[in-house]
C-alpha cells in the first residue's frame, strides 16, 4: 500500500495538469485577442480580419452629344436673315432650289411638263467634285425619292428647307398661292420631317419662296431654330431661254462669301445645266471656290 501511494499521486497531479491546460486552451479560444495566440501556437499565420467590400462607384462614359445642325439657333426667338457670308477669303456657295408646286405636279401628271429634276446639274457637280446646299420642298422630295437619295449620299452636299409646297408666306409673291399664317409653322416643320428622313448632311437653313417675307412670316418661324437665307446674287436661271444672262447675272456681282440661288428645276430652269460650267470656269477665273454653305456662312 504504501508502495503504491505514490504512483495514485502522480496519476492524480497528471490528471489535474491536463484539466488545467484545457482549460487555458478554451479560455484561448473565447477570448477577445485569443485567437491570434492560438493560432501562433499551432504555427498557422494569424487569422485574417474579414472586411465588408466597399461598393465603388459605378461610373458610366458621359454620353455624346451630337453638334447641331448648320443654321440652328435657340427656339422661340425670331430668325436671322442672312444673304452672304464674310468678304475675306474666296469661299461662295452654290445653292440650288428645287421647287414643287401643286401646279407642277399638275403638269407632270397631264405629261406638259417631263421632268423637274435636273440630272444634268448633278453629274456636272459629282462628276467635278464640287460642293453644293440644296434647298428642297418637300412635294419635290415626296415626288423624286431616289434623286433625293443620290443628294443625301453624297457627302459634299448639303439638304436645306424650301417649303412643303412652295406657296407664299407674303402677299403679291410672283404670283404664287399664299399660305395661310396659321399653317406657317406646321409647313416648315413638315419639310424638315420629310427631309431629315434622307439623312446626309442636314442643315436648319431655310429658303422662302420668291425670297418673299416679312415680319409675321419670320415670327410664325421662329418655334423652329432656323437661318433663313436669302443670297445676294440671283442668277435668274426660271424661265430663262438662253444660257448667256444667267453666266452675266452671276459673274457680274458674285465676290468672296457670295450666296449664288440657282434652280435644279429643269422644266422651268432649262438653261441652268448649260450655264453652269461656263459660271465655274468665271469662278475660277476670279479665284473663286464653290464651298458648303455652312462653310461659308461660318465666319458670320
Amino acid at each position: 500500500m504504501l508502495k503504491s501511494l505514490p504512483t495514485r499521486l502522480l496519476t492524480v497531479v497528471a490528471v489535474l495538469a491536463t484539466l488545467a491546460g484545457t482549460t487555458a486552451l478554451v479560455v484561448g479560444l473565447v477570448g477577445g485577442t485569443g485567437g491570434t495566440d492560438v493560432d501562433a501556437r499551432f504555427g498557422g499565420a494569424p487569422a485574417p480580419t474579414a472586411t465588408a467590400p466597399v461598393p465603388s462607384a459605378a461610373t458610366s462614359p458621359s454620353p455624346t452629344v451630337a453638334p447641331p445642325p448648320p443654321g440652328a439657333t435657340r427656339p422661340g426667338t425670331r430668325p436671322p436673315v442672312v444673304n452672304h457670308g464674310a468678304r475675306t477669303g474666296n469661299l461662295v456657295a452654290l445653292t440650288f432650289d428645287a421647287d414643287m408646286t401643286d401646279g407642277m405636279l399638275h403638269s407632270l401628271r397631264t405629261g406638259q411638263a417631263k421632268s423637274y429634276a435636273n440630272l444634268k446639274i448633278l453629274d456636272l457637280l459629282e462628276r467635278e467634285e464640287l460642293p453644293a446646299t440644296f434647298f428642297l420642298t418637300g412635294k419635290w422630295v415626296e415626288r423624286y425619292p431616289e434623286v433625293t437619295r443620290r443628294i443625301a449620299g453624297n457627302d459634299r452636299f448639303e439638304l436645306a428647307n424650301h417649303t412643303y409646297g412652295h406657296e407664299a408666306f407674303t402677299g403679291d409673291c410672283y404670283g404664287l398661292p399664299r399660305l395661310p399664317v396659321s399653317r406657317m409653322t406646321a409647313d416648315v416643320a413638315k419639310t424638315f420631317e420629310v427631309v431629315e428622313a434622307y439623312g446626309g448632311r442636314q442643315t436648319r437653313y431655310f429658303r422662302f419662296p420668291g425670297l418673299c417675307h416679312d415680319g409675321t412670316a419670320l415670327s410664325a418661324l421662329a418655334p423652329l431654330g432656323l437661318t433663313v437665307v436669302d443670297g445676294d446674287v440671283v442668277s435668274g436661271d426660271p424661265f430663262a431661254t438662253a444660257w448667256r444672262p444667267i453666266v452675266t447675272a452671276v459673274l457680274s456681282k458674285v465676290q468672296a462669301g457670295s450666296v449664288i440661288i440657282m434652280h435644279v428645276t429643269e422644266e422651268n430652269a432649262a438653261m441652268t445645266d448649260e450655264a453652269l460650267p461656263h459660271i465655274l470656269a468665271g469662278l475660277r477665273e476670279r479665284g473663286l471656290q464653290p464651298a458648303l454653305l455652312s462653310e461659308v456662312l461660318a465666319a458670320t
